[in-house]
Parts: structure tokens; sequence; C-alpha cells
């Protein structure tokens, strides 16, 4: 094989000369707007150099602009999992005034600070893309990951490097690069671009896109990355979490100039401001300028500028305590009820859901949206036919807000002909026949009002009416219960199984394969390669898939298991504060309550859960199935703090309860709320309640604050 060195020096240097002048050009071209040669001339610089490259393969590399554009994944095999190194958590969504001064207000007390309108903003639109994060190392892009959870995201990587306005070299001529930058953003198509790119796509023939988030979703996991070079992806940074090997930064406002330098692109929309008002404002011109602006925007984002202090307010379970997202006003379309229709839920819940005469909405598409309660649409006033105002909460969720004009009169001469296919119980006879076979529990008839089922609409089980709910008791037994508690157990804040959801897992239940959710560790693959629709390359995917995932983090199969009260967050509390099932399993209510973060509502239901005779049978069938619990290691180092429950009582001066209970917390510890014997050390303030007098009757170490910082400064020291 020719080794680097029979090249002739002069073509190493000409090829490295074509890299740097065409990595420039992109940037001045895709980042900078601001092109410094034709298209032609662009053209013979980027032929030339693969010319080189050919001519001399062994002086190819990874970071060329050539290289953009990598071989596509063998067919059936899907993006690999990793873990974010530091977890890309959620922002508080607000959409009212008064509650980005309560989120404000909050930051106040959890710092302790008398007042806050000194304090400095980084403010800049949220754009409805979809977030990515990228690492460079010693300048160079090794790595692109989707969101996913927060916690994992999927190795889209080849996917990221064709994105054109992104170097894969960061750029060291205004300053030195780091040896290692973690670079957060948006993925985003511009609208232009979009309306250009779907243009392309009818000339050709082919399917249109229904609106820019969806299509930059979709191209971002495809398997082949020259069709993802296609879109006109773009990358648009908010954040860098990690930044090693340069001199720290101070501020947001900082760390964005220098990353600019280094070549990442920014929308240039950002502004730094001082005080809530500011904020507030920024808010408004963005509102205003919403449908100037070259790309789907749905709110902003203010964020502390100061690093500093961001670090002191840390995180909950799954948001940021120093930034918002404040929401800008939905936009409304109208359109016709045309039926309602109530569906049992994962937990035997029954909801109305309407069925709408299709409407744009933000460029999205809206056939149907949830009407939460019987009461709620006896609120709204909805009788089926009208015509109703509707708008997507956030640009995302679809919601009836009233009656534009009601259903009055005689139905339609076509009313009869247009119930929706999926709500017939048996295909119309003609479309003018007056009498459809309507599936049970669907209100369709002009002028109808919504009466809700005494029995369940699938499994005729006796409905039970509480408060403003309605519910189906048939838990396991009744149909859309199994096959939502196993779309649950298999999907994303599950066990990830993605080669199934629940149209085929509605399948599997219909072919006697599965009778309960953890009958998917025992499907066989000889039996689902038969199956219509199947095949041996999709039931060995599964297979494959159901085998890595025999081996299940504990916080994810816990939050998977559809119990009362027990979503992500509770299932990462719990994960963290039980070694094992068997301990959890065995805890009653006082154990859990002692958990700072669960209530004693969410602990009684989740008691009560682990209690069942079918929950213990449930275990047993995932355990036969080869199932194994991977539990998270446990915090080491011998910190004061490490494994113990703390408590506190009365007001601290020197720091705020809150910003008390993250150092705690990170170093290894658990606060709870009220004291037992499992209390290892109270902190006691000025004016303390009664807890101090329960942890002296049960013998708990009290610690004054100034004991407290002392352990603290001991830690760290």
């Amino acid at each position: 094989m020719t080794s680097k060195e029979e090249s002739p020096t002069e073509t190493v240097a000409q090829v490295a000369n074509l890299r740097r002048r065409i990595l420039r050009y992109d940037r001045l071209y895709y980042v900078d707007g601001t092109p410094e040669v034709s298209d032609r001339d662009y053209d013979l610089l980027f032929r030339e150099l693969q010319e080189l490259e050919e001519a001399h393969p062994h002086l190819v590399e990874p970071t060329s602009p050539t290289q953009r554009v990598g071989s596509a994944l063998p067919e059936g095999q899907g993006f690999a999992k990793l873990h974010h190194e530091v977890p890309m958590l959620s922002i508080s969504s607000l959409f009212k005034v008064e509650e980005v001064q309560d989120f404000v207000e909050k930051i106040q007390r959890f710092l302790g600070m008398e007042e806050v309108e000194s304090l400095h903003w980084s403010c800049e639109p949220k754009f409805d893309g979809v977030s990515a994060a990228l690492v460079y190392e010693n300048g160079a892009l090794v790595r692109g990951l989707t969101r996913g959870d927060g916690v994992e995201g999927e190795d889209v990587t080849a996917n990221i490097r064709t994105v054109r306005n992104l170097p894969l070299v960061l750029d060291s001529s205004k300053r030195e690069v780091p040896k290692l930058l973690e670079v957060r953003g948006e993925v985003l198509i511009a609208k232009a671009a979009f309306d250009e790119f779907n243009a392309g796509r009818m000339e050709r023939g082919e399917t249109q896109l229904a609106n820019p988030r969806n299509a930059t979703a979709g191209a971002i996991r495809r398997n082949n990355p020259g069709e993802v070079a296609r879109y006109p992806l773009e990358f648009h940074l908010y954040s860098a979490p990690r930044v090693e090997g340069v001199e720290p930064f101070e501020t947001h406002t900082e760390m964005v100039a220098a990353l600019r330098d280094w070549g990442l692109p920014d929308s240039g929309l950002g502004q730094r401001v001082q005080g809530l008002d500011a904020c507030l404002q920024f808010h408004q011109k963005m509102e205003a300028r919403r449908d100037e602006l070259a790309f789907d925007v749905d709110g902003v984002v203010c964020k502390l500028d100061s690093l500093a202090l961001r670090e002191r307010l840390g995180t909950t379970a799954r948001t940021t305590r120093w930034q918002y997202a404040q929401k800008f006003k939905a936009v409304v379309a109208v359109t016709t009820l045309r039926a309602i229709e109530v569906q049992v839920g994962v937990s035997g819940r029954l909801t109305p859901r309407a069925h709408l005469d299709p409407v744009t909405v933000m460029g999205v598409v809206v056939r149907h949206t949830t009407l939460h309660t019987a009461e709620h649409v006896t609120e709204l006033g909805l009788r089926i036919g009208d015509r109703v105002s509707l708008k997507r909460a956030g640009d995302v969720i679809p919601k009836i807000m009233g009656v534009e004009r009601a259903a009055e009169g005689d139905a339609p001469r076509d009313w009869e002909g247009k119930v929706p296919a999926s709500l017939l119980a048996a295909p119309l006879k003609d479309a003018s026949d007056p009498q459809p076979e309507v599936l049970p529990g669907v209100a369709w008839r002009y002028g109808e009002v919504l009466s809700m089922p005494t029995h369940c609409p699938v499994c005729g089980t006796k409905v039970e009416h509480a408060g403003k709910y309605y519910s189906c008791p048939n838990t396991y037994a009744c149909r859309p219960q199994l096959v939502g508690r196993t779309a649950l157990l298999a999907g994303r804040k599950g066990l990830e199984i993605d080669a199934i959801g629940e149209k085929l897992i509605e399948q599997l239940y219909d072919e006697g394969m599965l009778e309960g959710p953890a009958d998917l560790f025992h499907l066989k693959e000889e039996q689902l390669a038969t199956l219509d629709g199947w095949g041996e390359k999709s039931a060995a995917k599964l297979m494959g898939q159901l085998q890595e995932r025999r081996c299940a983090p504990f916080a994810r199969l816990l939050t998977g298991l559809s119990i009362p009260g027990l979503g992500e967050a509770t299932g990462r509390l719990l994960a963290r504060s039980f070694s094992d099932l068997n301990g959890l399993q065995r805890a009653e209510l006082e154990e859990l309550e002692q958990i700072d973060g669960i209530g004693p509502i969410d602990g009684a239901r989740i008691v009560e859960w682990f209690s069942r005779p079918e929950s213990h049978s449930l275990f047993e069938r995932l355990f036969e199935g080869g199932l194994t619990i991977d539990y998270p290691v446990a915090i080491s180092g011998g910190g004061p703090f490490e494994g113990k429950t703390v408590v506190f009582t009365g007001s601290l001066a020197d720091t705020s309860r809150a910003e008390a209970k993250k150092l705690v917390e990170d170093r290894g510890g658990r606060v709870s709320s009220s004291v037992s014997a499992k209390t290892d050390y109270l902190v006691q303030g000025g004016k303390p309640g009664s807890k101090a007098k329960k942890a002296e009757a049960k013998g708990v170490r009290v610690l004054l604050e100034e004991d407290f910082q002392g352990l603290l400064a001991d830690d760290q020291g």
C-alpha cells in the first residue's frame, strides 16, 4: 500500500491548500452569507481536490470536504444508541407573563437574592427543529447525536456531516480551538428552502412533505447519508455544555462569540438583555416578526447569561432551572366537527376524541384532537357538525377553543357518507346510506350531543364513574389497555424496542401471540416470519432488539410498566433510591414519601400497584423470558452525604433551601421532606419547626447550618 511519504511534497501541500480554501468558502457561503467565488469556480476547486484524492487515496482524511457524505447503513441496521455525557434536559414551557414572573421569582428565592432586575439574560428565538449534540475533538467533528430521551440519543454522525453550514474542522485562525467541544443546537430547514425542495419533489412525482420540522426529523434519521445530503438542512447553535482545553468562559455571550470564531453557525437573532422586562420585550418583538423570520419559530428562549449562576441553579429531574421558553400565541383555524369517538386509554380511562375535517395549522394537517373529558365537551357546548375554532397549543398540540357556528337545522345532504372510515364497523353500502354501521362509543349524527357510554365500547364491561372521569375497570383483559401497556413497555420511554409499534402489537394480539406485555420476551422468530406483512428480516430485527433489551435499565423498566403515578422522573428517583427491585416491592408508603419529589397520592398508587398479584405475575413472566435488570452504579467517593438521607428545617442564612438540597444531591445524598427512622441528618436553620422535635425523639443527628457548611467545605477540600 502506498505510504503518505511517497506522495510528492507539493501534492501534499496542494491537497491541504485546496481543503483550507474549500472549507473557508463553505463558511463564507453557508454561515456568513458572503460568498467570495462563483459556483463554477467552487465546483472546479472541489473537482480538483477529488481528482487528487482519487490519485492519492492515502491522503484522504475524514475532515476533507469530499468526505461529507459517507456510506449508507447496512439494510435493517438501526442507529447506535449513545449516552449524552451531559443530559439534554427539557426547558420549562411558559405561556403567560405571570408564569414567566413566577419562574424568575423561583430563581430569586433559590439564589437568595434581594432583586433580580440586575441579572443579564441571553434571549434567542426558539426554532422548531430537531435538537442535536455535536462533539469536536482537537477541532475535528467526530460525533453527532440526536436528543433522544435526553439521557441517550442516536448516533447520526454520518447524516450530521452532510449539513453544509457545519464545519468538519473548527476554524483556528481567530483563537485556539478546544481539545474537546460539545455544541448543541437545532437542525432546521428554512421556510423558503423547504418550499423549493418540495417543488422539486413534486416535479419528480414524489410525496409532498408536510412541513419543515417533519422533513428535518425524517431526514436526520435516514439510513443513507447520500439521501440526507439532498435536504437543505442547516444547523444553528444554542449551547456548549462541554468546552475543554481553553480558558473557561464567564458568560453565555462570551461562549457564543467563541463558537462563532470557530466557524459554528448562529442565527444572529440572539440578544443579551438586562432584567425581566427586557426579556418580555424581546418576546414581543420576535412574535411580531414571526412571519418574516426565515425559519419556523414557536417562541423564545431566555437563559441566564452568567455561567456561574447556571451552575449554582443546576437542574431538576427533567428541566434546567436557569432558562425558560415563552411560547407564542397559537394560530387559529376553523373546521367542522365530524364525530366524537370515546377511546379507552392505557389506564382504562375513557377519553372523548374529536374527528375533524382536515385543516392545516402552522404547516401541520390536523384531523383529530383530544377533548379530555365529557365535562370539557359540555363546557365547550359541542354538537356534531359544529364549525369549531382550533389552535395548536405551543404550536404542537391541537386544541378546540370553541364553537364558531353551531350545527343547526337538517344535516347536509352528504353527511352520512362522510363518516370517517376508521369509525365504521362495516363499509358503507352507498354514499347516501342513511344508517351507516358505526362502532360503539361514537357520536356522529348531525347535531348530536356526546353521551358517555355506560359500558366500555371495546370490552363491554360496566363503566365506573368518579368525579369527571369515566373508566373501564377491566384492566387485565380490555384490549386497548393491554395493547397500550405493551406499546408503552416497548416504546421510547420504556425499553426502546423500535422494531415494533402499536399496529404490529395489535396484530400480535389478533394472532394470539401476545396476551400481555411480558409476552414480548416469549415471541418466536419462526412464528413471526410467517405473519402477514412480516418476513425473515423483520422478524430477525425484532428478535435481535428483544435480545439486546433483555438487560433493562432499572429506571426505564419502571417507566415502561404503566404504573399509576410513575413517569420518567419518578422512575429515575426510584432507581436512585432503591438498590434493587425487591427493596422497591417491599417499600411502604412512608418510605416512598421520604423521597423528595414523590407525594402521598402517587406514592399510594405505586405501593398499591406493587401489591397486586397481577404485578407479581408480570415480573415472573418477564424474568421467565430472560429479562434481567441493570441497576445504576452507586455514587462512590466517600463524601459526607454519600448514601445519606438529609432533612432541612428552618431558614438558612447562607444559602437557599433549594440550593442546599442540590449541594446534598450532587454529593450522592438524598433529601427527604419529613423525618423518619431512616433520616441520617437534620440540618437546622433559624426558627426550626416540628421536625427538630421529631428528630430529637428518633435520635437523628442534628447539624446546625455552620456544621452543614463545614461538612461541605471538608468535602471540597
